[in-house]
């Protein structure tokens, strides 16, 4: 047994530990730290960073480090000589430690800590034998400290050279059968209940350099049971020869032969988990197989661990028969999967919501209990439509007909647009302003979950009232662009509905507002502290918090006052329903991202694009007037007129959805505070995540013991589910998914090849990189001129569309949101895909056909194809009778009025 005496240059394994990194390096004090817990370690000893420093002094080398110039600094190493202590000590390390072939490596003190992973980035020696063998692997160790990769690395990580020593460690080489690695979470997923072990015959240091093939299994940490195995072809192996290493071919019967059975696999999670538990944290272990068993050769932490991601759902189960499950509507709004506590309360509250206006347009018992449900399937929520329900519908279409032309039934919810504007609309107001006064007064945490129902609730009931403008608004652009672009539309004149651009909506005066904030900006003298920092670093200096430095604090407040004008008038937009999502009152963000980009000249200025449309618009509309005979002028006119006034409105109460939502979130988030400090759950957004019935115990006092483990299962399922596209229609019947990709291109979504087809939304071609966005958080990631690539837009991302050079969606038709904002911008769009997000990678060269409705993916090296347009046919179809429907609607509109006048 080795125990050599503590010397100034060398210490032992078992006399170091993980503190000891500015000794020992952080190789070296982990292998003391391993030896210590009692872990099966191949002895050895470390030449510590003081010999590091006797060396440098005794040969002159800090002049030559502070001058630079890797090749001589590491010429000036290898020439110099170790003093006699320090090779005195090294050789009385070695000769307790007795002969034998030994590794020689490199231990920097920036190395295999929690923060940073050097590993890899100074030299190794393996098969060394004899103090003189050993002294110069050292000396070449110390002068890889100066390689240009290792310097490369330091200043990536902008790492102080004079922070930076080497210790080197010194182990008796393992009788080596196999080896390879080992992570005790898994890598790929960031599953802590599975590991991940690379096996190989031979040496390790290949497979830690990524040179050989090696055998990958899947292990469930609590039972060591291989998940998944694949076992490579192994062609080459590391051994050791009399000069160091050499790769040699793997003989032929143990090239496919599995490097480790079923009890190796078991016995070697094991010992990671042994391993995992000593530290505290996932680690990523390197293995060695010898005839007496395992032995651990090195563990560092694992960094930049994802957060644990289960499966992608591969089956999609669907909750009960007798029914058809749709993602449309208001489901759009929700693109991912459901937090918990969202899906339980939206499911009642669509429920109700839709009924209502189902029954009250339709008719009293048109829809019954049970007909319709928002329930999710994998956590994607769909409407559920049962089939007799259906029937029922198609035979109330006389009466829904009656409806859209201002006659719904008696006690029906608010309708249309006046219903929207003289009811639904003020209702929600005074509700999210009743429930905001009381919360100010002072709410227990049941009462605000009382709210927090009746204010979804309320939500809920104001988009069913949307929902009867979108049809309105939908045809009233149809008719006009039917009639426009068949009957009146000339050669060289401007297509339809560049005729309906050029007015104010919501979320044209939203980005009006960021513009005067990114002017007012200028006037306050606060341009260099916005366009300095990104908009995370810029929310976390909003009051009451310090100014950014270098900020005048009195024009930072002034500021920041107008910033809160603009939030509190726009700041409720969501960029998705649920409420698990901050919206930008809550997280500003990417407000003060808009507003940089505003002030470094990537952004238009809404205000001349406005002016310029709205000039064209009435230049062309002023030159048609005039030529047209007096029954088409009327036409014209009154159609023009209808799809002039219901176009903004459509995308006003949109904007307006999301009116409750900065008043819930505050509210859950509130109860969330006290469960945290009730001790039930960790944090205030892990009530999101809670099922509405646990959520009611828990506030009633209930204790759940396995509530947190229940809470990061949910997580970790929402995260798998996110990766996957969720079909458009359940179940999957060819005939019914034929018949709604007619009217949902999204619902196609087997598309192949390098073109992607879906509806042409807004005109123009646009060659340009990617950026597949999902979300708030990857908004400040767009750069100006490139293609935003996103499940859906929602008003709140109508800033993103100032930068982009063109829009494709997996969701979305020609009347959406999207559509409507690309128009404005003039930019090309290509929506309802199905697929973009999943096909499209950030950075490939798209080329965007907003004419044709198609994407070509030019990496892929194919010539463009011309897709086959299904939506742009059905857009036709459907424009043409949506012209007549909606010219019939007018008609009788205009003699009610001329009646009742």
């Amino acid at each position: 047994m080795y125990t050599g005496a503590v010397t100034t240059y060398t210490r032992r394994f078992d006399e170091l530990g993980a503190t000891d990194v500015e000794t020992a390096g952080g190789k070296g004090a982990n292998l003391g730290e391993l030896t210590r817990a009692g872990l099966p370690v191949p002895p050895g000893f470390v030449v510590v960073t003081p010999a590091y420093d006797a060396f440098v002094a005794a040969n002159g080398l800090q002049a030559r480090i502070d001058a630079g110039g890797p090749a001589e600094i590491r010429a000036a190493f290898e020439a110099g000589t170790a003093p006699e202590p320090v090779a005195a000590a090294v050789t009385a390390a070695l000769t307790e430690l007795g002969s034998g072939p030994l590794a020689v490596r490199s231990s920097a003190t920036v190395e295999d800590v929690a923060d940073t992973s050097a590993a890899g980035q100074q030299d190794t020696y393996l098969n060394v034998e004899g103090p003189d063998a050993v002294l110069d692997a050292v000396r070449r160790c110390w002068a890889s400290l100066f390689t240009d990769r290792a310097l490369a690395y330091r200043a990536s990580r902008r790492i102080a050279p004079e922070g930076v020593r080497l210790a080197v460690v010194v182990q008796r080489m393992a009788d080596a059968e196999a080896s390879g690695v080992m992570f005790t979470a898994n890598p790929s997923n960031g599953r802590r209940d599975q590991l991940v072990i690379g096996a190989a015959w031979g040496l390790g240091e290949s497979v830690v350099g990524g040179t050989v093939s090696t055998d990958d299994h899947v292990v469930d940490a609590a039972t060591g049971a291989v998940l998944s195995r694949t076992v490579a072809d192994k062609t080459v192996m590391t051994v050791p020869t009399p000069t160091g290493t050499e790769e040699r071919p793997v003989p032929p019967e143990r090239r496919r032969a599995p490097v480790l059975d079923d009890d190796a696999v078991r016995e070697l999670a094991a010992l990671g988990t042994r391993i995992a538990a000593h530290y505290g944290s996932p680690q990523d272990v390197e293995w060695v197989r010898t005839p007496l068993g395992f032995v651990v050769v090195q563990s560092r932490p694992v960094t930049a661990l994802p957060e644990p991601m289960a499966d992608p759902p591969a089956d999609w189960p669907i909750p009960y028969d007798g029914g058809w499950y749709f993602r449309a509507s208001i489901v759009e709004q929700m693109p991912d999967p459901l937090t918990p506590l969202f899906a339980d309360l939206v499911d009642g509250a669509v429920t109700r919501s839709i009924t209502r206006l189902m029954n009250g347009v339709m008719g009293h018992g048109a829809v019954r209990d049970g007909d319709v449900s928002l329930p999710t399937v994998n956590g994607y929520a769909y409407y559920f439509y049962r089939t007799s329900s259906l029937v029922r519908m198609l035979g109330a279409t006389p009466t829904a007909l009656r409806a859209m032309a201002g006659r719904p039934v008696e006690g029906a919810p608010p309708f249309g647009l006046d219903g929207w504007r003289d009811r639904a609309h003020p209702e929600y107001e005074r509700t999210v302003a009743d429930w905001t006064a009381r919360d100010a007064a002072g709410l227990t945490p049941s009462q605000r979950y009382d709210g927090v129902v009746a204010l979804l609730d309320a939500g809920c009931v104001y988009y069913t009232s949307v929902q009867s403008i979108i049809p309105l608004a939908a045809t009233s652009e149809l008719a006009f662009r039917a009639f426009h672009d068949r009957l009146v539309r000339r050669d060289g004149e401007p297509a339809g509905y560049q005729l309906l651009l050029g007015f104010d909506s919501r979320p044209v005066l939203a980005e009006k507002s960021l513009f005067d904030l990114a002017t007012a900006a200028r006037t306050d003298g606060v341009t260099d502290v916005l366009t300095g920092s990104d908009g995370v670093t810029l929310a976390g200096h909003l009051p009451p918090s310090s100014p950014p430095d270098g900020a005048d604090p009195d024009a930072w407040t002034r500021w920041c006052a107008r910033l809160a004008e603009h939030l509190d008038r726009y700041g409720h937009t969501v960029y998705n329903l649920d409420f698990a999502d901050p919206v930008p009152a809550d997280d500003p963000a990417p407000v003060l991202d808009s507003v940089r980009f505003h002030l470094l000249g990537s952004g238009t200025d809404p205000y001349t694009r406005q002016r310029a449309a709205a000039g064209e618009r009435d230049r062309w509309t002023r030159d048609i007037d005039a030529r047209l005979d007096p029954l088409r002028r009327r036409i014209f006119t009154a159609l023009l007129s209808w799809a002039q006034d219901t176009g903004p409105v459509r995308e006003d109460a949109l904007a307006d959805m999301g009116l409750a939502w900065p008043l819930m979130r505050r509210m859950l988030l509130g109860i969330g505070a006290g469960l945290v400090d009730a001790g039930t759950v960790d944090e205030p957004a892990d009530v999101f995540w809670l099922r509405g019935t646990e959520l009611r115990s828990a506030l009633d006092g209930g204790a759940d013991p396995d509530l947190r483990a229940r809470i990061a299962e949910r997580r970790m399922l929402w995260r798998g589910r996110r990766t996957v596209t969720a079909p458009q229609l359940l179940p999957e019947h060819p005939a019914m998914k034929a018949l709604l990709a007619r009217v949902m291109p999204a619902s196609d979504q087997a598309q192949t090849g390098a073109t992607i087809t879906g509806v042409a939304a807004s005109g123009g071609r646009v060659t340009a990189p990617a950026r597949v966005v999902d979300g708030p958080g990857g908004f400040a990631d767009l750069r100006p001129g490139e293609v935003l690539v996103a499940r859906i837009t929602t008003p709140a991302w109508t800033p993103l569309f100032t930068r982009a050079a063109a829009v494709v969606t997996d969701v979305g038709g020609p009347l959406s949101h999207s559509s409507i904002v690309a128009r404005e911008y003039g930019i090309p769009a290509v929506l309802g895909t199905g697929s973009a997000t999943g096909r499209i990678r950030t950075g490939q060269q798209v080329l965007v056909d907003g004419d044709r409705g198609a994407v070509t993916l030019l990496e892929d090296g194919a010539t463009p194809e011309e897709p086959d347009a299904p939506s742009r046919r059905t857009g036709a179809v459907l424009a043409v009778a949506g012209g007549l429907g909606a010219a019939a609607v007018l008609a009788v509109r205009r003699r009610r009025r001329r009646a009742s006048g």
